[in-house]
């Protein structure tokens, strides 16, 4: 009821464990707190909160406007009602390396149990879209020795998201990703592979865990888990999945009610006012206000 059960540091060190035990963990991308519930109850490893996914949600486009105030508002919503570790987008740090040193101590006092940061300049483009630009391997390793820097729980996890495949290919995103380890990465997201060989070929590379990001209409192969976990990937995320379903459902909804003058016929296909109360753990909420506010002695 209200908040999550399980107190921050112990999600931390839950998902260190968890990213060493050698199964592949599983974090959809929760585009508001009410669906983190519904990962949480459906067995899901983890909860992402997308860059892109809160942009939208702002009706504005992932380049960069959002600002570290509405992410960790949003990202620290979302941690809040889940006993699960929460990772966050958080973009390129929101500035200079002071600025990524405070977005990680606002992102920690946020609840979250882990960021990634990417080397893309700012202000940054969706990661399967042409025409980025990253910045020198030296300026990514300033923001990231800010961001180790200023984590006060070791706990807290720092990942490190390098662009470069893009723009420099396999080798010049292996060359960045192990620079990124030596400057205290704790994992490696390695933006817009093509395809399993080459996240073989990047697991093999380095000593830390590494993160593949499965989104639709994207560069990357879509892969099933078991593929994934055969050639070492360690946590994949599916960022923007939820959120076109999501929207998806709406438009149709909203062109059918505009068609057909009702919305009856959608009935069927909604959640049940029963099932939202469900997930809300309504009867909770009942019993504390009645044992509290109402109690009679």
């Amino acid at each position: 009821m209200l908040h999550a059960r399980v107190p921050v540091h112990e999600r931390r060190a839950a998902l260190r464990a968890a990213l060493r035990s050698g199964r592949l963990l599983r974090f959809p991308g929760a585009f508001n707190p009410l669906s983190a519930v519904l990962i949480t109850e459906l067995g899901f490893d983890g909860v992402y909160v997308s860059g892109a996914v809160l942009a939208a949600d702002l009706a504005l486009p992932d380049i960069g406007l959002t600002t570290l105030t509405e992410v960790a508002t949003r990202a620290g919503q979302i941690a809040r009602v889940t006993d699960l570790p929460t990772l966050v987008d958080a973009d390129t740090g929101f500035g200079e390396p002071m600025n990524v040193a405070r977005t990680i101590q606002t992102l920690e006092d946020a609840g979250l149990a882990g960021c990634h940061l990417e080397d893309q300049v700012n202000p940054k483009r969706c990661g399967h879209l042409d025409g980025k630009t990253v910045v020198p391997t030296e300026e990514m390793l300033r923001r990231l020795r800010a961001a180790v820097a200023a984590r006060r729980d070791p706990n807290f996890l720092l990942c490190a998201r390098t662009d470069a495949r893009a723009l420099e290919g396999l080798t010049g995103a292996i060359e960045r990703a192990r620079a990124y380890v030596d400057a205290g990465a704790d994992l490696i997201f390695p933006e817009a592979l093509a395809d399993a060989t080459e996240f073989e070929a990047l697991r093999r590379a380095v000593d830390v865990p590494i993160l593949a990001n499965m989104t639709e209409f994207g560069k990357s192969e879509l892969l099933t888990t078991s593929t994934l976990e055969s050639v070492g990937v360690n946590l994949v995320i599916y960022p923007v999945t939820l959120l076109r379903i999501a929207m998806g459902a709406v438009e149709d909804g909203l062109r059918r009610i505009a068609t057909e003058g009702t919305q009856a016929g959608l009935v069927e296909h909604m959640q049940t006012r029963a099932r939202l109360y469900e997930l809300l753990d309504y009867p909770a909420y009942t019993s504390f206000d009645t044992s509290v506010f109402t109690f009679r002695t």
